[in-house]
Formats: C-alpha cells, sequence, structure tokens
C-alpha cells in the first residue's frame, strides 16, 4: 500500500482489527477547551495563592530582541527567588517536590539548591495549533495497544483526558511525544558529560528538525506516516567532525518502527541503524543517556504499561533564561554533580503524574518511570528512573522557557544525572554559541532529509 494512504485506509482497517483503539472524547467534552481548560487541555484558572490563572501566555519578543535565533532576552529581569530549597529546609517543601528532587539533596547536601520564583504562566502557541487541537480532541485515537496515533494532526492528540480512563496514560504520553516544539529548528549545540571532579569535554552538534505532524501545508493524508525528521551533524571535537545521524519518526510505530542511519566520517559510509530505540545507550552521553531519554521520553511506549496518576502541584524549571545567556560560559554553568544553580529557576506549577512500568516479558534498564507533565504544554519537566533492582537511578529535568518569537514553550537544557555515579550529562548548550534555537527558515520537506543528504552533510 502507498504509505500516503496508511492512515485513509490503513488505519480504517486497524479500527476493526483485533487490536484495541481508544477512542476520543465527544463535542461537549472537547467545548471545555473554551471554557474551564486551556486550549490545549490545562486549568484555566489559578490555585487562589501561588499559581495565577492562564490568560494566554508570553507570546511577544520583549523590546531589543530583533533578530530570529538570537540568545533570548529574559522578559523577567527584574524577578528575584522568593525564597530558596535546600537540603536543610527540602523536608518543608516536600510536598512540592519530586523523589528525584529530593534524591538530588541527599546525594548533593552542600550544593543543590531550588530557588523558586514567581510563577508564570508564559505557556503559548500559534492560534492555529489550538485550533487542531480541537478538532483532534474529537477525532484522534490510539490503536495497536497504543502504540499507533491515528487521525491526528498539527496539535495535541487527546487534550481532554478523563482519569477513569483506562488508556489515559497511553494518551498521556502521546501528547508529549507529538507536543507543539516549533515546525523546523536549526539549532548549532553542545552536550557534554559531566565528571565526578567537573570536568568536561563538550562535543558541538548542528541539528535540523522538522515536525512533519505541524506542517500547515499538510493534511492528514499527507503525514505519510512521519512525526517529524531529524538530522544532526558533528562539528566538534575534531577527531568526531562528520559523524551525522538521520531519523525518520513514525506515528504508526507498529506497523512502522523509527528509521535511522548514520555516516561515519572515517569510512564515508552512510548505514542503517535499527537499534536507535528504547535502552541503546548514545555514544556522545558516556554512557549516561539512552535513546529514549532524549526529549525526556521519545519512540514507542510500546515496553511499559502505563498509568495517569493524577495532577500535582509542584516546583518545576521554567522561564530559565538566565540559563542560556550568552553572558554565560559552559565553565559558569557546569559544575561538580550538577549545574549551577544559581543560574536557574522554578516556579510552582500543576504537573501530569504519570507512571510507566516496565511490561512482563520484554527488557529494558528501567524497570520503572515517573514522569511528571507540565499541564500547560504537555512536555516531561521531570523524570525518575529506577534500576531491576527498583532503587531510584536516574533523575531527568528540562529546563524550560518560552521562545516567545513563535511562540513555543520548550527546554533550554535537558540535564540527566545519574545518582550512582554522581555524573550527568547536558544537552542543548549554545550559550558560547552565536545563537540559540533558529526557526525563521521555511521546512526544506522529505527530499532534504534523505541518506544521502547525510553523506553530503557529514562530509569533512
Amino acid at each position: 500500500m502507498n504509505k500516503k494512504k496508511w492512515i485513509a485506509a490503513g488505519a480504517l482497517a486497524l479500527m476493526f482489527s483485533t487490536s484495541s483503539v481508544f477512542a476520543a472524547v465527544s463535542v461537549q467534552q472537547a467545548e471545555r477547551l473554551k471554557e474551564d481548560l486551556t486550549p490545549v487541555g490545562g486549568e484555566r484558572a489559578g490555585n487562589g495563592k501561588d499559581i495565577p490563572p492562564w490568560r494566554g501566555g508570553l507570546s511577544l519578543p520583549p523590546l531589543g530582541y530583533t533578530k530570529a535565533g538570537q540568545h533570548h532576552i529574559d522578559p523577567f529581569p527584574g524577578d528575584k527567588p522568593l525564597f530558596t530549597i535546600n537540603a536543610k529546609n527540602a523536608s518543608q517543601y516536600r510536598a512540592y517536590l519530586s523523589d528525584g528532587q529530593m534524591a538530588m539533596f541527599d546525594v548533593y547536601p552542600d550544593t543543590f539548591k531550588i530557588p523558586v520564583y514567581k510563577t508564570r504562566r508564559t505557556a503559548a502557541a500559534p492560534e492555529w495549533v489550538y485550533e487542531n487541537t480541537y478538532k483532534n480532541a474529537v477525532r484522534s485515537e490510539l490503536a495497536n495497544n497504543g502504540s499507533s496515533l491515528l487521525y491526528a494532526y498539527g496539535g495535541i492528540p487527546f487534550p481532554v483526558i478523563d482519569l477513569d480512563d483506562k488508556e489515559a496514560g497511553l494518551k498521556a504520553i502521546w501528547n508529549h511525544i507529538t507536543r507543539w516544539r516549533g515546525t523546523y529548528l536549526q539549532l548549532r549545540a553542545s552536550e557534554v558529560a559531566v565528571q565526578v571532579d567537573g570536568n568536561f569535554s563538550p562535543t558541538t552538534v548542528q541539528q535540523e528538525v522538522e515536525f512533519n505532524y505541524y506542517r500547515q501545508d499538510r493534511t492528514i493524508e499527507d503525514l505519510n506516516n512521519i512525526l517529524f525528521y531529524y538530522l544532526s551533524v558533528t562539528k566538534a571535537p575534531a577527531r568526531l567532525a562528520g559523524g551525522a545521524v538521520l531519523v525518520h519518526e513514525s506515528l504508526n510505530q507498529a506497523d512502522e518502527p523509527r528509521q535511522a542511519w548514520g555516516y561515519n566520517a572515517g569510512q564515508r559510509r552512510v548505514r542503517r541503524a535499527p537499534n536507535l530505540a528504547y535502552d541503546t545507550p548514545i555514544a556522545a552521553a558516556d554512557g549516561l543517556r539512552y535513546a529514549d531519554d532524549t526529549d525526556m521520553f521519545n519512540g514507542s511506549p510500546d515496553r511499559f504499561d502505563w498509568k495517569l496518576l493524577g495532577k500535582k502541584e509542584l516546583f518545576i524549571p521554567y522561564n530559565n533564561y538566565r540559563l542560556s545567556s550568552n553572558e554565560l560560559s559552559y565553565n559558569d554553568i557546569l559544575r561538580p554533580g550538577h549545574i549551577n544553580p544559581e543560574y536557574t529557576r522554578y516556579e510552582k506549577h500543576r504537573v501530569w503524574v504519570l507512571e510507566a512500568t516496565q511490561k512482563a516479558g520484554v527488557r529494558h534498564v528501567y524497570s520503572k518511570r515517573r514522569f511528571y507533565i507540565d499541564e500547560d504544554t504537555w512536555g516531561i519537566v521531570l523524570a525518575d528512573q529506577y534500576d531491576n533492582q527498583g532503587d531510584l537511578w536516574r533523575v531527568s529535568t528540562a529546563y524550560m522557557k518560552t521562545y516567545y518569537e513563535l511562540p513555543v514553550t520548550w527546554t533550554t537544557l535537558d540535564v540527566f544525572h545519574d545518582l550512582k555515579a554522581r555524573r550527568y550529562h547536558v544537552q542543548g548548550l549554545s550559550n558560547e554559541e552565536m545563537g540559540e534555537i533558529d526557526y525563521s527558515s521555511p521546512p526544506p520537506g522529505e527530499r532534504y532529509f534523505t541518506p544521502a543528504e547525510l553523506r553530503r552533510r557529514g562530509r569533512r
């Protein structure tokens, strides 16, 4: 069958197959997105204390921001911490901290801190994303036991979730996987593995991502089963320069899993990379990040059972403009054990708590994962990961901010901690580069993201 017809015909066949289909909500339920819920499914109201109502988010740049891709100007330069949580007073705030955050205080009692600022609900997206999200609410479905997303396009697929829905957890993770992150981006940034003594050696990569799912000139039938295209070329150090990776990520993971290729500059060969998924170690991360750790979670959800536990108020990283400032160097940010808390910003927000438990009969290095998902974006901001003995092993954090020029609310740094090894990995460092994510260019299309292009771009 022609791949371009996979939704129109293949998905219809899935509806009547033996695999269960998890359907969308009623029009009446979807209307909540225009009433008590935000356009992507968060609660519009505040908590009457320290979480304000959502009033549209931050969608205009501040004065002085003149060029797409330049380092962001902090829109809240006068904000100061309301208080700081440390190992000595963490027990007072336990109700608003994750297990992973508490573990960080235990492992780094003298240095780890959480500076808490005024909560600003800056999350925002374009109006057309909101419109598509409303449409998705009444049409999106899951099939193949949750491994395939059907009938969704250009917005959050399941913005209205009922906790009594037995597939609420799967819907929540698909909301994260497909959340708004722009249409096409270019970014030159570094990633580092920070050793116990604080030493690090950056690997610099040029990344391009086209979110095919968010192409405004497409329809559901045109998606060709592609969620996004990803191309990454290593620029430094010299011994690694020219190596490249290409990924075609799919929406129907059951029938057509992710396709990936790698280019080895020394051998000048492109090879398929069929194992670039699940718990495959990422070479540049020095063993501190696995394939499905990237973006806090990515890929097929089929190796875990998913349960949405509910919502809670939590101190999470938000509006981290200082952390991405070009006035800072990597040496300013990277410290033994964790990044420098002086430059981080946390706020109290509501999060969904999602638990993933390894299925019987499948293999993964994590026996359980607990994700904390920002209600205003569906992005995972904190992740606690447990080893096969049931011990908390790794803690991941996405330091969020709003890219107001688009707008989109996403991460500026992702940090992955190994509590036992006392090392950590950081993705997204761009302080010493010419700029940050650049969303200004039009998407090049699928002909650009091919193995042949991978070979051309990867040449030294």
